[in-house]
């Protein structure tokens, strides 16, 4: 299938979903990242405020079990440019969150961070293949972000299994190490060695 196709198709069963069962399977996802990769290696995880309207993994799960379980690891968030680019901001349990023109929640007045600190980054995606490639909402924040930290591990969240292969992959695609669903933690190509 191609990304439009993926993308299509993923929305409206992402919209189907129950909210009792985006919940449950939220939680699985959460529990399958602590328990398969080694979090409190991490000195800064990046990840995605989920946005509820179109029924995103709650990442709220994660956030708030690193902050109890791993306090010395900073969790940093994005924040969406105009020049569409993005900018990432400590985010902290007192940080003050505003809704952005996008409907994302965004930290207000936080401090920033180099993309050369980040550990690791927690993707958000609507769609991914069995080689690792993923679809998001195709505007290429990701992409751009991704290669100002090459040495980050690239760790997609899914709410669905893989795809059998994305038709229509090209060369700026950035490719995950693992992705994270439900039911299990898929892996692609070996961790950067700084992880």
């Amino acid at each position: 299938m191609t990304k439009a196709e993926l993308r299509r198709l993923m929305l409206a069963r992402r919209r189907a979903l129950p909210p009792a069962e985006l919940a449950a399977r939220s939680t699985r996802m959460a529990a399958r990242l602590f328990a398969g990769f080694d979090v409190g290696a991490w000195r800064a995880v990046h990840l995605f405020l989920p946005l509820q309207r179109r029924q995103e993994p709650d990442t709220w799960l994660i956030i708030r079990r690193l902050w109890t379980e791993q306090p010395g690891t900073r969790v940093v968030v994005p924040v969406v440019q105009a020049s569409g680019t993005l900018t990432h901001r400590l985010l902290t349990p007192d940080t003050p969150l505003v809704e952005s023109a996008w409907g994302i929640p965004e930290p207000v007045d936080a401090p920033l961070i180099s993309p050369a600190d980040i550990d690791a980054v927690l993707l958000p995606l609507l769609a991914f293949d069995e080689q690792g490639h993923r679809v998001g909402y195709g505007k290429g924040f990701y992409d751009r972000f991704l290669a100002e930290c090459p040495r980050a591990l690239r760790i997609g969240l899914s709410l669905e299994p893989p795809v059998p292969r994305i038709a229509d992959v090209w060369p700026g695609d950035v490719p995950l190490h693992a992705c994270v669903t439900p039911e299990k933690v898929w892996r692609f190509r070996p961790a950067p060695e700084a992880v």
